[in-house]
């Protein structure tokens, strides 16, 4: 079953250009003269199959994210953790979930939720003097945090991959041939069997020089040759990544991915055979 994703937004948490910052990249980002590709918003991925619309992460770019590729209605959003350029977007799911005859089903593992809970209590809150009259019209649901699991949608399945930001244990998804991990610093050994056989691994790569929770450059392209993906393209990316000299110095199937790109994949292959983790 052949589906698009679209990246949403592909930048780090302060975005491209960052605010005050006049260095090459971030002028190029908004420069007439410079690469529109070095304009990044922060990192999000529509996926759609089958008139189905899903979102992965709604961060606080999500409004303008929505309306520069026609986003009209969703048919459910899944988080990867309860960051602020992850999640602040989520109350501009309030006018797409007006139109759904039921509400909105979002799925995240359970520090993710109770991270949404707090921070949008007047969502969330079941007491009707509490709870805000034109709030979103969302259900959220818990994903255990085992290896795995899964969620059944619409035709394709949304596996949990465990993922290290730092010292903190994230979420990755694996939906078909693809795999989306971003915020991703290293992978725990019991990941690496759930991300065999994959056409498209779209992970985190913040920049050159190494950093404390997010995967830098060569070791992004390491990870990348470990588990020998079709296709690779990282996102998360900073000011510290120029677009087009990064990609003419990358193998041919790894590339930096853009906001507005687009790429197919199945989202319903069979089930991969599995890859041994690191010795």
């Amino acid at each position: 079953m052949q589906a698009t994703l679209t990246f949403l937004g592909t930048g780090t948490s302060m975005g491209v250009p960052t605010l005050g910052c006049d260095c090459a990249v971030c002028v190029s980002a908004v420069s007439p003269q410079g690469d529109a590709h070095n304009r990044r918003t922060r990192p999000s991925v529509l996926l759609q199959w089958d008139g189905r619309n899903v979102v992965l992460d709604t961060g606080p770019d999500f409004h303008a994210q929505a309306v520069r590729e026609g986003i009209r209605r969703l048919d459910a959003v899944f988080y990867t953790h309860g960051h602020a350029d992850h999640i602040l977007g989520l109350d501009d799911l309030r006018p797409l979930s007006f139109h759904n005859a039921e509400n909105l089903p979002l799925y995240a593992d359970e520090p993710t939720a109770e991270t949404i809970e707090r921070i949008f209590d007047y969502t969330f809150d079941t007491r009707s003097t509490h709870r805000y009259p034109t709030s979103a019209h969302v259900a959220l649901h818990r994903i255990p945090t085992t290896p795995g699991a899964a969620v059944d949608l619409f035709g394709a399945r949304f596996q949990r991959i465990p993922v290290n930001h730092g010292r903190q244990r994230i979420t990755g998804y694996r939906f078909g041939s693809a795999a989306y991990l971003t915020d991703l610093s290293s992978l725990p050994d019991e990941s690496y069997p759930l991300l065999a056989d994959l056409d498209v691994l779209i992970l985190d790569a913040l920049r050159i020089e190494p950093h404390p929770t997010h995967s830098h450059l060569a070791n992004s392209i390491a990870i990348v040759e470990r588990l020998q993906p079709r296709r690779a393209y990282f996102t998360h990316i900073s000011h510290g990544l120029d677009h087009a000299p990064t990609n003419a110095a990358l193998p041919p199937h790894i590339r930096l991915a853009h906001d507005g790109q687009q790429i197919q994949f199945d989202i319903a292959p069979q089930p991969p055979a599995p890859i041994e983790p690191p010795s």
